[in-house]
């Protein structure tokens, strides 16, 4: 319970809450020797790392032990990245939400996009997930459990901003910790939609949306960076490998200029 607490007092800092997200143990160990206050896991990288693309394609028990590994070895709060749930009825959502709550997680993302087909969760449908989801921690042990609910309104609609908001309100009625709007960008609207909504809101880093300082004064509590640190990595590894296969010569594994300018 204190790394929830602990947690949910990084929303409420002066500061703008820079939230690491790692793909595995390695990558959560470094983002914690590095200082970053604490880690969000990133359904993206993590498929990526097995061989998969994002969208539940993985087991979720195998989702689950990645999660747990990280939970267990670092000492920072660990939120998941959860998709939508990994579920196709109420039920086994909110149990996979208590199970993820048992590994020793502080919080998680959970989406209204649908899985199995194109577009968003009906609103009413996510309003009663939320609640059941609340009332399951609650009557567990998991008090003040940070559900930042993520909505998908800037990837699935051509005009998302009024669903934008009218969604993070009903969500955060039916017990949303936080509000997580991915593809939102244009200043006027992230506002706008901090000013709308009385819980912190959390943006996806994107090219042009980077500086934690501008950010803040935008209204935005909360800045997580997704996946782009996993396909960074990812992109350097391929880097290295074509030129080593290229010039038959593995030297730059050794250049401290090769790596220091990654």
């Amino acid at each position: 319970m204190a790394k929830i607490q602990e947690f949910n007092e990084l929303h409420n800092s002066k500061e703008i809450f820079l939230l690491g997200n790692a793909w595995d143990l390695l990558s959560a160990l470094t983002l914690e020797k590095e200082g970053l206050k604490a880690i969000g896991t990133t359904s993206w990288g993590i498929a990526n790392s097995l061989g998969y693309a994002d969208g539940e394609l993985i087991d979720f028990d195998r989702h689950l032990g990645i999660i747990k590994s990280i939970t267990e070895n670092v000492k920072i709060p660990v939120s998941a990245d959860i998709e939508a749930g990994y579920g196709e009825d109420v039920e086994t959502i909110v149990d996979n939400v208590l199970r993820t709550a048992d590994v020793g997680v502080v919080g998680i993302n959970i989406e209204d996009s649908l899985k199995k087909q194109k577009g968003l969760r009906e609103i009413s449908l996510h309003c009663n997930l939320l609640s059941k989801i609340r009332t399951a921690l609650d009557q567990n042990g998991y008090k003040d459990f940070y559900i930042n609910a993520r909505i998908d309104t800037y990837f699935q609609m051509e005009s998302p901003f009024l669903e934008c908001i009218d969604r993070a309100k009903v969500y955060v009625e039916s017990g949303a910790s936080g509000i997580f709007v991915p593809g939102l960008t244009e200043d006027d609207e992230i506002k706008e939609i901090a000013i709308h909504v009385n819980v912190p809101l959390n943006v996806l880093s994107v090219p042009g949306l980077t500086n934690c300082s501008k950010i803040k004064e935008l209204g935005v509590k909360r800045l997580s960076f997704g996946n782009a640190l996993s396909d960074k990595s990812i992109a350097y590894l391929e880097k290295c490998a074509r030129q080593i296969w290229e010039s038959k010569d593995t030297s730059l594994l050794y250049e401290d200029d090769e790596l220091n300018g990654l």
